[in-house]
Order: structure tokens, then sequence, then C-alpha cells
């Protein structure tokens, strides 16, 4: 017998509901196979059975109902389908015709699927419907790898949702796995891995580096045995996974850089409201330009980045995970903190690095930047290696020369004096945001004095600008330069300062972002 076409609506796999049938049938895969999935693989396997159902389904309709051919006898009840007229319908009268030309036959009563009612002719033996072209099945839109590459992404989304409700499943590192099935992993286990861990003196590990040590039950599906010891390891709050998308690796949460388990002050943010609706086509364009991670601007991602040294992240020895340079840093499926390398493009020495995603910077370049005698404002790019789990970083280096820079210097009253001072310059600069900091402990203590004293956040950009203007032959500042000095003191992305430019009297734009303070009398 022939399989029965399929034709599914065009919006099928958009407006797919993953039902408890699909959940039934997932977790039945699931604990035969007892392998862990990732959502894609699930996906595939859903769309299979979909597939198959409703082809099941299709061929059932198919073997219930008869192909319209006039030579045929009908009785009321009959299924019928008209191949000629895409559609078919139930027979709901039989009478006999007359037309003496005919001779005998019957007129037959079709109640149509689409509504309404048509007559059609039966018993008739000359007729050219009696001898109708083979039908062509077709199978377009119907190849499970083209579904899962154009609606994948799409249904991961449902499926995860539907299992994340669903307490009889768990899921680590992207994989999802019935909790009936784990391995019993016990204290005694999970203190041998924080021993192993311990000896690794805070150097992430894979699973398999941690089973070594650890004897669990042999004779077991091997991915079982690591699904449940990642399992294990995830509920309890000593360890951390801390693997890039694809791969696991655990650390000792206790063992990680202070700067990862927490952020550091100078890049702790209190939120400035402001409207972003007064902002100029000029003030967007800047702020999608500054790789700033608080600002809400949205930039298309590159190949390759180069950032401006911000002085916060310049004393933090982090980099900013900007809209940028989003995709050059790797990601997870489910931890926050994540250890990758950086690569030096020009040395190509490596260095352990964290990317911090909840609050969107990069840890571990305390040392780089010392070793490069960085000073804020330096320009750094930034691109992909040709390795996973790589991210190349250069610093824009040259012959160490003198030249007159910003310099940041802590008053007697705790304040910052900016003065234009001979420095010696060792990258290529942004010169709206090159500060030279000669005495970093005492900006630190600077910036929390500030802190201490909750300057508001108006009175603090006027003292800055006014200590900025001294520096200016024409008495304006750049917003950009007002925006690196005050991130000395007080962390902000350009936003709410710009804001603040453009609704307060005191502050006239004179031009090209530049703007002049006019305090009122």
């Amino acid at each position: 017998m022939a399989s029965a076409s399929l034709n599914l609506p065009a919006d099928y796999w958009q407006t797919l509901h993953v039902t408890p049938k699909d959940i039934e049938f997932l977790q039945t895969h699931l604990f035969e196979h007892e392998t862990p999935l990732t959502p894609r693989e699930l996906v595939t396997v859903l769309v299979a059975e979909r597939l198959r159902t409703e082809q099941e389904a299709a061929q059932k309709k198919q073997d219930n109902t008869k192909i319209y051919r006039p030579m045929e006898k009908y009785a009321v009840g009959d299924l019928l389908k008209f191949p000629a007229l895409q559609t078919g319908g139930r027979v709901s009268a039989v009478r006999a015709g007359v037309n003496p030309e005919l001779g005998e036959f019957d007129v037959m009563t079709v109640d149509m699927e689409g509504g309404g009612q048509k007559l059609f002719a039966a018993s008739l033996q000359n007729h050219k419907l009696n001898n109708p072209p083979e039908e062509e099945e077709s199978a377009s839109g119907l190849d499970p790898e083209a579904i899962v590459r154009d609606y994948g992404a799409d249904l991961e989304k449902k499926l995860d949702a539907a299992f994340a409700a669903d307490d009889s499943l768990v899921r680590i590192a992207g994989r999802w796995f019935p909790r009936a099935l784990l391995l019993d992993v016990n204290t005694g286990h999970l203190n041998l891995a924080e021993a192993v861990l311990d000896m690794a003196g805070g150097e992430p590990l894979p699973t398999d580096a941690l089973m070594k040590d650890i004897e669990l039950p042999a004779g077991v599906n091997p991915k079982l045995t690591e699904f449940s010891l990642n399992y294990a390891l995830q509920e309890d709050a000593r360890f951390d996974e801390v693997g890039p998308s694809g791969k696991v690796l655990w650390c000792l949460e206790r063992l990680e850089p202070e700067g990862v388990r927490s952020v550091p002050a100078p890049l702790q943010y209190v939120e400035i409201p402001h409207d972003r609706a007064v902002l100029t086509d000029q003030m967007l364009a800047l702020e999608s330009q500054v790789d700033d991670e608080l600002s809400e601007a949205s930039a298309p991602p590159a190949e390759e980045v180069t950032i401006s040294l911000l002085y916060p992240h310049w004393r933090a020895g982090t980099l900013p995970i900007s809209a940028r340079v989003k995709r050059l840093f790797p990601t997870a499926y489910e931890t926050e903190r994540v250890r990758f390398t950086l690569l030096d493009a020009k040395t190509g020495k490596k260095i352990p690095a964290w990317v911090v995603r909840k609050h969107g910077y990069v840890y571990g370049l305390a040392n780089w930047y010392k070793t490069q005698d960085l000073m804020p404002g330096a320009l750094i790019r930034v691109r992909k290696s040709n390795q996973p789990g790589e991210v190349q970083i250069e610093a824009l280096t040259h012959r160490s020369v003198r030249d007159w820079v910003r310099t940041v210097i802590v008053g007697a009253d705790g304040g910052l004096v900016f003065a234009l001072l001979k420095q010696q310059i060792t990258a290529e600069l942004n010169d709206r945001m090159a500060l030279a900091v000669p005495d970093p402990a005492s900006v630190d203590a600077a910036r929390d004095q500030a802190a201490k004293s909750r300057i508001p956040f108006d009175a603090l950009t006027k003292n800055l600008m006014r200590e900025l203007t001294k520096l200016s032959p024409q008495g304006h500042v750049h917003v950009q330069e007002l925006y690196a000095a005050i991130n000395i003191l007080r962390r902000v992305p350009p936003a709410p300062l710009m804001a603040l430019l453009a609704t307060q009297p005191d502050y006239t734009h004179v031009g090209d972002l530049h703007f002049r303070l006019d305090e009122q009398s």
C-alpha cells in the first residue's frame, strides 16, 4: 500500500506546542537510551516522532477514505477524496440520475470538508476521471534535517521551558536527563572531588579528571556516570561549573578570584534614573561606539573590536563585554562565571581569564596591563582566536615616548585636579579618554571619600567639568572626556551623563557634543 501524502500546515512548526504526550515520549527515549541529551538533540528526536505520528494519522485517514472514481458505486457515509479538487468529503445522499444519453448512473450529494455541498456522478462507466494520472507524492517541507535547521532554535526554547516545569527531569551543562536514573553520588564522593580541586589550586578541571579519583559504580554507561556526578556537584554550593558552552569545568567557589566572585569596587554601579528619550542622534551614536558594559545601546557584533580602556576597568584589571564584543567572548548554558584563555597576539602568552556574564566584564588582566605599561585610554584590540575557548588580545603598543597627557592628581581636600603634564606613553591612546594616574591608591581613597559623602551626581559632574574646563582654551569639554573623568570617582555609563547635559540649563551644547558650563547665578 502506498504511503499517504503528508501535507502539514505551513505554520505547523512555528505554532507547535510541546504537549504532555511529547514530554512522555522524550522521557521514554531518555530512559531507554540512558544518555543525557542537549535540547537540540531532543528536538531532532521530537521532530522525527511528530513526522511519524502525522504520517501515521494521514495513512489511517487514507485507509478509511476512497479515491473518487465516477465508475464506482458509493453509499451514504462513505469518505471520499477528490484529487482534482485537492479536498474531500462525506456522502450524505444518493439518488438515481436522469439522463437518457448517459444511461443508468447515480447522483450523490457530498458534504465537503471546507463546508457546503456538491453533487457528483457515480456508477458512471464512461468518464475520463475513471483513469486519472498517477498522483505524485510530495515530501516538500518534510525533511527532518531542514526542519531542525530552520525551526530548531525556537523549538529548543519551547522544549527547555516544558522540561524545566517537570520536576522529574534535571539539567546540567545544557543536557537533560530523568532524575530517577541518576546514580547515587554521596558526600564522600563530593569530599574527594573537593580535595582534588583543592590540589589543583583553583585551576578548573573537567569531570573526567575528577572521576579518576572517585570510585563511582562500574559497569554503567560512562555518560550517565559523568552526568550524575555533574548534577551532584551542581547541587553542592562548594562547586562552581565554569566551562564555556559545550565544555564542563569545575572549580571550588572559594578558590575563584575575588574579582570574579564579587564585582570590583571601581565597577560597581548605583543606577542613576534618566530619560533616554532626551538623547540626541549624536549622543546615541557615541553611546554605541563607547564600549560600556552598562550601556543599553545596541551595536552590530564585529569579528574584531578596538576598545578604549576606561579607568575603572584599568584599575580592576578587567575589560567590558559590550554589545560589540559580546560574541567574541565565550558564553555558557547556565553558569554565570566562565573560565577561558586570553592569548596575547604579540607574544603568544596565554592569560587565564574569566567572563563574569551577569555583570558583563572579563576579569584577569591586571598583571597584563602592568607588563604592557598601559594607562586609561589605551587602545586594546580584541578578536577571536583560531583555537576554541581562546580570545586574542593585543595592546596597540609602540616605543615609549614622552608626551602631554591629562594627569589625575588628588588635592589636599581629597578632590581631583587635572593637569596637563608630560608622561611616558607606550601605547596608542584615545585622546578624549586618556588619563595618567601616577598614584592609584590616592585615587582609590578619593573615590571612597566621594562615595561616603554621597555627592549628588549633578554636583559631581559640575565639579569635574570645572576642573576639565581649566585645561580647555575654548572653555568647553567633550562628553567623552567628561565621561572618562567622572568614572574615576563614580561608575557611570554614558546615557545618564548625556541625559543630564541635555536637560540641565547649566550646560550649553556648543556643537559636536562639546558642552560649556554656564552656571546660573
